[in-house]
């Protein structure tokens, strides 16, 4: 059992930063260590850490929502979520990954791009991946991509990780193009990435694909991802659908996304 950490909140998350801009304060004996939100590398080297913060704290329940949204889609089409080779893009510590074995999938690959992740779920929840890569999806050469390919994936999914640059817009898609045509997709965004007014790259590039030929969606539901340091809700939307072809550059440039 993961040791207690001493952790503090500022007295008010100010309304000018951002989500990925929250920070939190790390009591030790020595000094109090400030820590953003999205410092992955720092918080996945102290154990319970993570946990502590995201799902004790404030009461995250994203992997969950995705993981039974998915479980729900695959058995609309009569499929077996147990028969799953899924590849959890963005897999940190393994939270989604350890929700899915709940589940019975058959084979489970984690992906991060940071070394803290990888160690960190090995440490946590050792077993719970079949393969764990760390990996830059924006830059793979073509023999990674060959061996990532080689698992024959007909599922992937991302939870948390879309949309603040942990995971690009080209990663997203690199991933979702290595999976098998017909195959599954979960994922989880910021409930402002499907308002028009948001003109970043990812944003435009989920509402281009949600509402594309390219993927068939069984399933989006809005619903509260966890509670800011204020105690406020932060809604996201979780989405799962079936996956109906590679997304061609083409496309991309037709509806002019732009990665950020």
């Amino acid at each position: 059992m993961p040791a207690r950490h001493r952790i503090q909140f500022p007295k008010s998350e100010s309304s000018d930063l951002d989500q990925d801009e929250a920070y939190f304060f790390l009591q030790t004996e020595r000094d109090n260590q400030k820590i953003r939100f999205h410092d992955y590398d720092k918080i996945y080297q102290i154990p319970g850490l993570y946990e502590q913060i995201f799902y004790d704290r404030l009461k995250c329940s994203s992997p969950s929502k995705v993981a039974t949204i998915l479980e729900s889609s695959v058995k609309q089409s009569n499929d077996n979520v147990t028969e799953l080779r899924v590849l959890d893009l963005g897999a940190g510590n393994g939270i989604m990954g350890e929700e899915l074995k709940k589940r019975g999938v058959s084979r489970l690959v984690g992906v991060d791009i940071i070394d803290e992740a990888y160690d960190s779920a090995v440490r946590d929840r050792p077993g719970t991946y079949d393969d764990y890569y760390v990996q830059d999806f924006v830059n793979l050469d073509s023999e990674t991509r060959q061996d990532i390919a080689s698992w024959q994936f007909d599922c992937m999914v991302s939870v948390a990780a879309l949309g603040f640059g942990d995971i690009p817009s080209r990663a997203f898609i690199e991933a979702f193009n290595i999976i098998n045509t017909e195959g599954w997709v979960a994922f989880n965004i910021k409930e402002t990435f499907l308002d028009h007014s948001d003109n970043t790259g990812f944003s435009r590039l989920i509402r281009e694909l949600i509402f594309s030929e390219y993927l068939d969606v069984y399933h989006i539901e809005r619903y509260r991802h966890r509670l800011s340091i204020d105690g406020e809700p932060l809604y996201y939307f979780a989405i799962a659908g079936r996956k109906n072809a590679d997304v061609s550059e083409d496309f991309l440039i037709s509806k002019e996304v732009i990665f950020d």
